[in-house]
């Protein structure tokens, strides 16, 4: 029997309950409260899919389905049932027939957050899909949370999705809104409600929204678009409030799959900062070294269809692995010297006297020993490649000027940018850098004559060509050609397919991957397809616009040469703090209709980026010093 003074506090929580759901007024985007009421509308009712859109999304499925009953998955829990550590032994992972993993060990610990690294195409997303998907033997307590695509379009708002993915909370809370509706006052009732109460005060219920909230500001959202309909926003947004899903609802097992792809310099610095505090098991495949060096505590590398394990973020596991294959060698060398001098003996004494003829066989004993035992394997490196931009000639500056330009999109609409004067000719290097819609792409389109000026003019030179790679290039790409013919037809005066082929597989496409229709290749090769293509424009200027999306690391590497063995300028937009240090020389900052010079390196904005991150937002502040 709960007694009188539980009785007491379950009536104020009930009085709670109902104070909630009475009209409020909904504050504008200022903070100021307006004096519509807000419509209070169960959780069901909130937000339908699009017709077409349930059919891309089933359409979506039925993909993933595809690929799932091609995937072929064994291994063995070696790790205790109930443990919080997952240690997988003689793990082997195939796809359409081709094995990625043979017989190898997955291990993850708890508190730890791992990255996943590998060529493209090695099979990085499939493993992450197969853990995400339960394939291999992972206990029923461990909840995994896998980001593989971003939210369809539907009327919800973006705070709305955020909260609806903890189920549990939902729950607790419909079934405790129910009690608090009734009239009856019946013991076990009163009860009931005690212990919905208490699960919610644990789960952290009354700061669910304000905690949704944060996560979609430090993503990117104000307070006016986290109101704003998901079919309103762009591919790249809606995986953003995917990703804010995965970091709200907290799982044990986190599966984050190249999770910085659609987020600029501002909103990488703000997830790093939140993934640094992980507590669980977090495993996330990225591009971007520096990602990587601030959130992992240890580093998997796939290789050779093995998964190697390394402690440390990225910078240590390559001063690590150098060690490791330097010290590989120096043993193969060794063994090999130590095989050759044992046959040389053996092939020269071993019919000899009786005592050369003993030790001849000694020395053959110890031979077939070493072999049993198994000999160390030359270390095989990862094939390289390396981008190539032809020489553009040179044109005398100023190549670009830039008049008392301002731009607005529509008439009425806010000023971009307002009398901005600048030039840029052919040993131009810069980075453009600032907060979502600050103008960064917008400025490229202007540069490159997309878009026009409202006021002011850019003159420029009449000889020369731009070569803008954005992330739409794709999209121009005729899928049902292979990259071979696609090519040929877009450089009709390179007769010989030999030529071509050779100037394809600069970028990394190589046998049959220049043959085989586009459709069939992995967004990281079409990419590559894409560099090919811009390369063979032959531009003086080149306007980078996110270009490391898909790609791998060591493919990053490549570009980044690539770019500072150039003879052209070089105008870049990226959220890769790496990339940015590699190649660019000053970082122009986007922001508050003006272009601004930043006085000093980009890992010194990312300071700023930080420092201006933690003032804002004194919680990440607590749970940093708390880590």
């Amino acid at each position: 029997m709960p007694s009188d003074l539980a009785k007491k506090k379950a009536a104020k929580k009930k009085e709670a309950a109902k104070a909630r759901q009475r009209p409020r007024r909904v504050p504008d985007e200022n903070g100021d409260a307006g004096t519509e009421p807000q419509e209070v509308r169960p959780p069901e009712a909130n937000g339908t899919a699009l017709p077409e859109v349930d059919a891309l999304t089933k359409e979506l499925e039925d993909f993933e389905l595809k690929k799932a009953a091609a995937r072929a998955v064994t291994g063995v829990l070696a790790s205790h049932p109930n443990s919080t550590d997952v240690h997988i032994i003689n793990l082997s992972l195939t796809f359409h027939g081709q094995e990625l993993l043979s017989d190898t060990k997955l291990e993850l610990n708890s508190g730890r957050r791992y990255g996943l690294i590998g060529l493209n195409g090695i099979g990085k997303s499939m493993l992450l899909s197969a853990i995400g998907k339960r394939e291999v033997p992972i206990p029923e307590h461990i909840d995994i949370y896998h980001l593989t695509r971003e939210m369809p379009p539907s009327d919800k708002t973006p705070l709305q999705c955020v909260m609806e993915v903890d189920t549990e909370r939902a729950m607790l809370e419909r079934e405790a809104e129910r009690l608090a509706h009734e009239d009856g006052s019946l013991a076990a009732e009163c009860e009931k409600l005690l212990e919905l109460y208490e699960r919610l005060e644990e789960l952290d219920a009354d700061k669910a929204e304000a905690r949704a909230s944060r996560i979609l500001h430090g993503l990117g959202f104000t307070p006016a678009m986290q109101r704003k309909k998901l079919k309103d926003f762009s591919g790249g947004w809606r995986m953003r409030v995917a990703l804010a899903r995965a970091l709200f609802i907290r799982p044990f097992m986190l599966l984050l799959d190249e999770p910085t792809n659609h987020l600029d310099l501002d909103a990488c610095v703000w997830l790093e900062e939140e993934l640094k505090t992980f507590k669980r098991i977090l495993v996330l495949i990225s591009h971007s070294q520096d990602f990587l060096n601030g959130v992992c505590t240890n580093i998997i590398h796939m290789h050779n269809r093995k998964l190697k394990y390394y402690t440390g973020n990225y910078d240590q596991y390559v001063k690590t692995r150098l060690e490791l294959e330097e010290n590989q060698m120096k043993r193969f060398h060794w063994e090999q010297d130590q095989i050759a001098h044992m046959k040389n003996y053996i092939a020269r004494f071993g019919h000899g006297s009786a005592k050369l003829a003993r030790q001849a066989q000694s020395k053959e004993k110890t031979l077939q020993k070493m072999m049993a035992s198994g000999l160390t394997e030359r270390v095989v490196n990862d094939k390289t490649l390396s981008f190539y931009f032809p020489p553009c000639g040179k044109i005398p500056p100023p190549v670009i000027m830039v008049q008392n330009v301002s731009f607005r999109y529509t008439k009425d609409g806010p000023w971009i940018y307002n009398n901005l004067e600048f030039g840029i000719d052919l040993d131009t290097r810069v980075a453009l850098v600032g907060p979502n819609g600050a103008g960064k792409s917008t400025l490229l389109k202007l540069l490159t004559g997309e878009l026009l000026p409202t006021d002011g003019m850019i003159r420029k030179h009449s000889h020369v060509k731009i070569g803008r790679y954005h992330q739409h290039l794709q999209e121009q790409l005729d899928l049902d050609l292979s990259p071979l013919e696609y090519m040929l037809k877009c450089y009709p005066e390179i007769k010989e397919k030999e030529e071509m082929r050779k100037i394809i597989g600069r970028y990394g496409l190589t046998g049959k991957q220049q043959v085989s229709p586009i459709r069939n290749l992995s967004d990281g090769q079409k990419c590559r397809v894409c560099f090919a293509w811009l390369a063979w424009q032959n531009p003086h200027m080149l306007f980078l616009d996110e270009p490391t999306n898909h790609l791998d690391i060591e493919t990053i590497d490549a570009l980044a040469d690539a770019i500072n063995e150039f003879e052209g300028g070089m105008m870049l937009v990226s959220h890769d703090f790496r990339l940015i240090q590699q190649v660019a020389q000053e970082i122009w900052v986007c922001e508050k209709q003006t272009i601004t010079k930043w006085q000093g390196d980009i890992l010194a904005y990312k300071e700023h980026l930080k420092s201006k991150l933690l003032d804002e937002d004194p919680q990440l502040t607590k749970r940093t010093h708390n880590v």
